[in-house]
């Protein structure tokens, strides 16, 4: 990926990275897995069609983490204040999930998200949406030590990080990308800190964009409603 700079850097970024900017206190973000039977959403669309259902209106929505086979997500979830996964603390796993530092997304109940490592994480009763998932893209603004510049392990891959005005950014890359690019993407914004959310599985729902996915079978959903 080629990280331009000058006034043409925006609109190349487009080209390569679908990203949407959010305001978690003002806009109205939420964390998804359930609906009211029980039963996993699995995908943007079914969340789409119980949230018109309800005469609410989906702005953007993201795959949010990664999933076992049952679609249980991996590691810590949190919805609503309600812990539904715990976090998972081992050391040593097979996968993306298990690249150390792996790390954790969550919001309070001030809406004030907040990117840690999973070693440094502490549960708080006021936490109000949480997923963990791994590896970390940026560590206080440096990238993974485990990620190699023209690396050939590229993916289409999603992730979230803070901005230095404290709003989120989403991304998700539009072609494969290895995970120096990706996480070069997020340092090249500002990012401090910055997690990796999926892989091949990852969709990006965003009208606003004219990027609408809404396919695919995954646990986790991060969206906007319309306030």
């Amino acid at each position: 990926m080629i990280i331009s700079t000058g006034l043409d850097k925006e609109s190349d970024d487009e080209q390569e990275i679908i990203f949407y900017e959010l305001n978690p206190q003002k806009q109205d973000l939420r964390f998804f897995w359930k609906n009211e039977n029980g039963e996993i959403f699995k995908n943007i669309e079914t969340l789409k069609e119980d949230l018109i259902a309800k005469g609410k209106k989906l702005l953007f929505a993201m795959n949010g983490g990664m999933y076992l086979k049952n679609y249980m997500p991996q590691g810590l979830y949190i919805e609503n204040g309600k812990i539904l996964a715990q976090l998972d603390s081992v050391e040593e796993g097979y996968g993306n999930f298990y690249m150390k530092p792996n790390g954790v997304f969550y919001l309070d109940s001030a809406n004030q998200p907040e990117i840690c490592l999973t070693k440094d994480f502490k549960y708080k009763k006021k936490i109000r949406f949480a997923t963990q998932s791994g590896p970390m893209l940026l560590i206080n603004g440096k990238i993974h030590s485990k990620f190699t510049f023209e690396s050939k392990n590229i993916h289409v891959r999603n992730g979230v990080g803070i901005l230095p005005n404290g709003n989120l950014l989403f991304a998700m890359s539009k072609e494969k990308i290895n995970f120096y690019d990706f996480a070069t993407f997020f340092k090249s914004k500002g990012c401090k800190n910055a997690l990796y959310l999926d892989g091949f599985v990852s969709r990006t729902y965003l009208p606003s964009k004219k990027w609408m996915q809404t396919d695919g079978n995954y646990a986790i959903i991060i969206a906007e409603l319309e306030k």
